[in-house]
């Protein structure tokens, strides 16, 4: 009788991310389905949450706890260093235990928020090259990815995609960049974002409701001098705008896409006092699509933010960070509602809202119908991830 194939998932899972924990269970729901018999095994960012909410075999990503933490004394700079080297061997050894390992989408191999190359990157690279060494088959599956101006982070994200056995990229200007970066791309395909993959829930939408995503944006790797600023001036335009919601009498719903934006839900609470604003509780992508589904339309900063309103085919105004949040709106026909996070334009904004909402049954019907499309695309990739790179085991 025939083992059952040992599938690892790979990532920075239940470590505070709604778009990379969906993302995860988007692929987690492929396999339940599609490959049932399958022992399932994850090493994450946050081992203890992935389990529990699981019920899966976990290991952590690192050896050393503190490793996204910034480092503060010589002590926990050389706690560091000597992770590095442990997480060497016990990459290694999770990674010979596994048949194949799926790096579930996210922005893997982007840095278009500030990122150190000896972090993800670099656990990353080890996965890919322990892969080729042990002959475990790594697929990098609908990620993201940009050209990055770090040349240590650069070369070891190339050196983690040339490495994988699998790639797919969420969207073309991703296979681009890695184009760019001297990986062969010839046989590398694009399909949309894993998230596209979640069942859409349905909740009764109070009339006139707004929800706008909110993030505590610093800018990226290039803006570290100007990072308290931007903050500020992103902060300040958001609060804005949920003040002016409100003030015309509409009922206004804060969403996160991490924990870390929760320190923006609490500002602008304290600015804007009003009975008609209300926070979102939400822990897991799903939950976030729940509590999205209840709003009319939607004005939303983080990537995944701005996909779940249109997976929910809401009428939905972005204020983006990278270029992946201008094509996701493009490719889902409301590329002229953008704006950028970093230099927002508030009478603009007030202007887009507008028109969004004037033509609120028009947008819906164009992104319900090429967000079905997505969905049917990513069944075409899991159909060509199961043939080609897991075979075993399928029904």
């Amino acid at each position: 009788m025939t083992p059952p194939a040992r599938i690892g998932l790979f990532g920075l899972l239940g470590s505070g991310n709604l778009g990379n924990d969906g993302s995860f269970e988007a692929v987690l729901g492929y396999l339940r389905t599609d490959h049932p018999d399958a022992a399932l095994s994850v090493m994450c960012g946050g081992p203890e949450i992935v389990a529990s909410r699981h019920g899966l075999e976990t290991t952590a990503l690192n050896w050393y706890r503190g490793e996204y933490r910034t480092a503060s004394g010589p002590l926990s700079i050389a706690m560091k260093g000597f992770g590095k080297l442990v997480d060497i061997v016990r990459t290694m050894a999770w990674v010979r235990r596994q048949d194949a390992v799926i790096v579930p989408g996210m922005g893997v191999l982007e840095s278009t928020l500030p990122l150190r190359p000896w972090g993800f990157p670099y656990s990353l690279l080890l996965l890919s090259a322990c892969g080729r060494l042990v002959g475990t088959k790594v697929a990098l599956v609908s990620v993201g990815a940009n050209v990055s101006t770090q040349r240590a982070t650069r070369a070891i994200i190339g050196w983690a995609a040339r490495l994988a056995a699998f790639r797919s990229y969420r969207d073309e200007p991703s296979r681009d960049a890695m184009r760019e970066m001297g990986v062969d791309v010839t046989n590398d395909r694009v399909y949309p974002d894993l998230a596209f993959a979640l069942p859409a829930p349905s909740e009764p939408v109070r009339p006139r409701s707004v929800g706008v995503g909110v993030m505590a944006y610093h800018g990226g790797n290039e803006d570290r001098a100007r990072a308290d600023e931007i903050y500020e001036s992103y902060v300040d335009n958001i609060t804005r705008f949920v003040a002016k919601l409100a003030g015309d009498g509409r009922p206004v719903r804060l969403f996160i896409g991490d924990q870390a934006d929760r320190q923006v839900v609490d500002e602008i609470m304290a600015k804007v006092g009003s009975p008609l604003i209300a926070t979102a509780e939400m822990s897991t992508l799903d939950e976030l699509l729940r509590e999205m589904s209840a709003v009319e339309t939607v004005v939303a900063t983080r990537y995944h933010n701005v996909l779940c309103a249109l997976k929910l085919a809401k009428p939905t105004l972005g204020i983006g960070y990278a270029r992946k949040n201008e094509v996701l709106m493009t490719t889902l026909g409301l590329g002229e509602f953008c704006q950028s996070a970093k230099e927002i334009d508030f009478e603009a904004l007030v202007r887009q809202f507008a028109e969004l909402e004037s033509r609120a049954g028009e947008l819906s019907e164009i992104v319900a119908k090429r967000g079905a499309e997505q969905a049917r695309l990513l069944e075409e990739q899991f159909a060509v991830l199961s043939a080609a790179f897991l075979p075993m085991g399928v029904r």
